[in-house]
């Protein structure tokens, strides 16, 4: 069956010569020229063994063999326009992002809002993940993780420098006599204590510790143990550009100026193949946008 169809590039130039009557209308609409479209119908009338058009003088005709074809061949490519038409919507309608918990909750979700406002055709999913994505058998646009922005096959924009810092709350502080010296955090519990951030903080302030082994306990999410800080309930260490607002409210403080960079980032993240497509680009100028003016 297959065998039937001619080229489909001539296929096309017929159907806009026979809608327009005109090969010079056909040529302006197809980005073509009048010869090339004239080309384009004669290999098809070769083809087809039968003449499509009357060239007259000061007109064009379709010939019988043409208004049989015509409407047909309008008809499959309206649908092809439609179905097409339908995908690109269908494609801009959800935008998928899949990113980290603690970067979700504190810093991503209290700005979708105004998001979805400036981009209302546009709606935004998120789901939160560590794993790895493979964005070849996933429904996913982009991903937010934490590492050197160094992945095969994806294009990688910096957000935020992991940079973390001793954070508690106002009350605990205030129930201890304060928090002067790294000394003074023996009298505070350490959240999260197996975490190596906890090694690597008391190295940077000068003062010995006894901590378990890295990842002795399973190690839990930000949004958790700034939770329990806010609570009393200890110190955690934790990334101050994901809890501005509750510093901002006083439910959290800084007792000490040390703050650790460990070397990582979170990246902005999607394929080289996709970064043309708007809803990725609009996402992408926003995002870096917002890092950008705080």
């Amino acid at each position: 069956m297959t065998d039937a169809l001619p080229p489909l590039a001539a296929i096309r130039v017929f159907e806009a010569a026979a809608r327009n009557l005109s090969f010079t209308r056909a040529a302006a609409e197809l980005g073509m020229t009048q010869a090339a479209v004239s080309y384009q119908i004669k290999l098809l009338e070769d083809r087809l063994g039968a003449p499509l058009f009357l060239r007259q003088p000061r007109a064009l005709a379709l010939t019988e063999a043409g208004q049989w074809l015509a409407p047909r061949t309008t008809e499959a490519f309206d649908l092809l326009r439609d179905a097409y038409g339908r995908f690109g919507e269908r494609e801009e309608a959800t935008l998928i992002v899949n990113t980290m918990h603690t970067f979700a909750a504190q810093w991503l979700a209290p700005r979708l809002g105004a998001y979805q406002l400036s981009h209302p055709k546009t709606a935004v999913r998120l789901e939160t993940t560590t794993r790895v994505v493979d964005f070849t058998r996933e429904e996913v646009d982009v991903v937010v993780r934490s590492g050197k922005g160094q992945w095969p096959g994806l294009l990688s924009h910096k957000l935020i420098d992991v940079r973390y810092t001793l954070m508690v709350s106002p009350a605990l502080a205030k129930r201890v006599g304060g928090l002067e010296t790294p000394a003074d955090m023996a009298k505070i519990e350490l959240l999260d204590r197996g975490d190596a951030w906890w090694l690597q903080w008391f190295a940077a302030c000068g003062h010995p510790f006894d901590l378990p082994p890295p990842d002795a306990a399973p190690i839990m999410l930000q949004t958790i143990t700034a939770s329990a800080a806010m609570a009393g309930l200890g110190g955690a260490l934790l990334v101050p550009e994901f809890f501005a607002q509750e510093i901002a409210d006083g439910r959290l403080i800084q007792p000490f100026d040390i703050v650790v960079d460990d070397g990582n980032a979170y990246w902005l993240a999607f394929p080289e193949s996709r970064r043309n497509v708007p809803k990725i680009k609009a996402f992408r100028d926003w995002i870096v946008g917002e890092i950008r003016t705080g």
